[in-house]
C-alpha cells in the first residue's frame, strides 16, 4: 500500500490497463515543420515537412511554396518509417535504418513489404527526456542528406522546449 501511495504522490499513473504516451503539442509541431521548410528555403530547396507521433499519425504538415507534389507522401513515409521502426533499435534517423539494411545479408523477403515504408534519408527522431516521441520527415531537397540537414537545424531551434 505504501508503494502505491508513493507512486501516486510522484505523479505517475497508477491506473491498471492505462498507457500514458507523450507527443509534441500542436503548437510546437507546427513550429517544427515551419522551421524545417524555412531552413530549406534559405538554401534554395522547396520541401515538405511533416511531424508524426509514434502511432504514425500526422501532427503537423507544411508544404513549402513550389514543393513537388510527391514530396507530400515522401516526407510522411520518411517520418512514418522512423516512428515505426526506429525506437526498437534506438535508431534516430532514416539514414541509420538504411545503413543497417544495406549491411543485412541478402534475403528473399521483399525490400518494401510494408505500406508507407521508405529507407530514404530525410527523417530524424523527435526525442524528449531521452525517449523518442515522434519523427520529423522532410522531402523535396536535391538529396536526402539536405532534407536531413534542414530537419536537424529546425530541431536545434526547438529542442530546449521539449524537456
Amino acid at each position: 500500500m505504501s508503494i502505491a501511495a508513493s507512486v501516486h504522490a510522484q505523479g505517475v499513473a497508477t491506473t491498471p490497463g492505462v498507457v500514458t504516451t507523450q507527443k509534441l503539442s500542436a503548437s510546437l509541431a507546427n513550429e517544427l515543420v515551419g522551421e524545417s521548410v524555412r531552413e530549406c528555403v534559405q538554401k534554395g530547396y522547396k520541401v515538405v515537412a511533416v511531424v508524426v507521433d509514434l502511432d504514425g499519425v500526422r501532427q503537423a504538415l507544411l508544404r513549402g511554396d513550389g514543393a513537388p507534389v510527391h514530396s507530400l507522401d515522401n516526407a510522411y513515409y520518411k517520418a512514418y518509417t522512423l516512428a515505426s521502426m526506429g525506437p526498437a533499435r534506438n535508431e534516430e534517423s532514416t539514414k541509420q535504418i538504411a545503413d543497417r539494411m544495406a549491411k543485412a545479408p541478402p534475403s528473399t523477403v521483399p525490400v518494401f513489404p510494408l505500406p508507407n515504408i521508405t529507407y530514404a534519408q530525410g527523417a530524424i527522431a523527435i526525442v524528449a527526456n531521452g525517449q523518442t516521441i515522434g519523427a520529423l520527415g522532410v522531402s523535396g531537397a536535391p538529396g536526402g542528406q539536405f532534407d536531413e540537414e534542414c530537419a536537424r537545424a529546425a530541431m536545434a531551434k526547438v529542442r530546449d522546449r521539449m524537456k
